[in-house]
């Protein structure tokens, strides 16, 4: 049983191990940080609570009895801070419940003496309670509980998330910045596969590895570019010199040549000599297009009209408003390439006659023009090859010859258009050509 693989594009491959590194490397900031925080926050909180209890007990110790009253009643009417008698039957709790108020406590303690009493109530009274005593008499701070609190996990929630919020912000940002180069690269070679050979990636980039990978793309492209010209030049140049000769058979078999069926056999090899050199030259014909509007249905009409053999039979169902966006001398050809090559290997069995049947279908941007024969169809383990240059289908459909390029000039001229091609099997027999092209606004 094969397993599955997830499949990322390199950029998300890219942000989603930055985002794991960062990510891991808050959280342990944050342990690291809330470790650190803990001891000076209870030291701190504790130091401020003493500092507290120390000037209230220094302004009562130096104060009367009276002056004292009038103290304690005035700091009994703060919010914040308040003095009162502590009374022996006073019911508290102890203060020191969690880790963060031990420490608090302990450090208290230290500071105001063994014998003072750290409490979170007193009679029911939330708050922070500080027993102390001054000249016998006992004595009770109470003081705001938020002094003494550690960072809540509301606050914690809020640096997290800000700090998880700039790493994926930051993800992105270096990931797209690091994928940028291989993003161009990869632009550039879709063009060199389409046959733009003109693609220049920059060679002034200060990343040493990408600035040779760059350039030695460059220096493919030129080279790839220089090839296609000489293919050109020497296809061009071999299709000159093959046709002289050719016209001097064809003129030579027709006056030296008496006997009238053999003049004719000549002729017809002379003819498919011809048109095989036509193929190689519509097969390596350079790959620019310009698409416009076409009308479907008019151009089929005229690529039918050329056929003038009686055994061949073309119906076409495309209606007449259909517009596809294509470059019209190509797509010519292509349908030209799909009647041919019915006529020569889709013959209706024991009729001699070839029946072709054109519809069309939409779907959304795309029109799908159906061209089907009546044949024997092939064997569906070979239709996958039939676009493949200079490849043949079984021997029931290789009555006639030919270079083996119609459908791979098809295939081809139809990928420069922005479409495609499907070859499938009809149901009741023969052999469907799928061509798939954008629809025009």
């Amino acid at each position: 049983m094969s397993s599955r693989h997830v499949a990322l594009s390199l950029f998300w491959r890219t942000f989603v191990l930055l985002a794991l590194l960062l990510t891991g490397g808050i959280f342990a900031w944050v342990q690291t940080l809330r470790a650190l925080e803990f001891e000076p926050r209870a030291v701190q909180a504790a130091q401020q609570i003493a500092a507290l209890v120390n000037l209230s007990r220094a302004a009562l110790r130096y104060s009367d009895s009276i002056s004292r009253t009038s103290i304690v009643k005035t700091m009994d009417d703060q919010d914040a801070l308040r003095v009162l008698p502590r009374e022996p039957g006073d019911r508290w709790e102890p203060f020191e419940v969690d880790r963060f108020t031990r420490r608090v406590g302990q450090e208290l303690h230290s500071r105001l003496g063994a014998e003072t009493l750290v409490a979170r109530s007193v009679n029911g009274r939330e708050g922070l309670w500080v027993g102390f005593t001054i000249e016998n008499d006992l004595y009770w701070l109470q003081a705001e509980p938020t002094r003494v609190v550690p960072l809540t996990p509301g606050t914690w929630f809020v640096w997290v998330g800000i700090a998880l919020l700039a790493t994926l912000v930051g993800s992105v940002a270096i990931a797209r910045r690091i994928n940028q180069p291989l993003r161009e690269l990869s632009f550039a070679a879709s063009r060199i596969r389409d046959g733009e050979f003109d693609s220049r990636l920059d060679e002034n980039t200060l990343t040493s590895e990408i600035r040779e990978v760059n350039m030695g793309f460059n220096r493919m492209a030129r080279e790839l570019a220089k090839v296609e010209e000489d293919r050109a030049i020497m296809l061009a140049g071999i299709s000159h010199d093959l046709r002289t000769p050719l016209a001097r058979l064809r003129l030579e078999a027709e006056m030296s040549v008496n006997d009238e069926e053999a003049r004719r056999n000549m002729a017809m090899d002379i003819d498919q000599l011809d048109n095989i050199i036509d193929k190689f030259l519509d097969y390596a014909r350079p790959g620019e297009t310009r698409l416009v509007p076409v009308h479907l249905s008019m151009l089929i009409d005229r690529e039918s009209a050329g056929f003038r053999d009686p055994a061949l039979q073309i119906t076409s169902r495309v209606a007449i408003d259909i517009k596809v966006m294509a470059d019209e001398t190509e797509l010519g050809r292509v349908f030209q390439n799909l009647f041919e090559n019915a006529r020569r290997y889709g013959q209706t069995p024991g009729t001699g006659v070839t029946r072709i049947d054109v519809s069309y279908s939409r779907a959304g941007p795309w029109v799908t023009v159906s061209v089907r024969d009546h044949g024997r169809g092939v064997a569906p383990e070979k239709l996958a090859e039939l676009t493949t240059p200079f490849y043949r289908g079984d021997t029931a459909r290789t009555a006639a010859t030919g270079a083996g390029l119609g459908l791979a000039i098809v295939d081809k001229s139809l990928q420069r258009m922005g479409g495609s091609l499907e070859l499938a099997n009809a149901a009741d027999g023969g052999l469907v050509a799928h061509v798939r092209l954008k629809r025009a606004p």
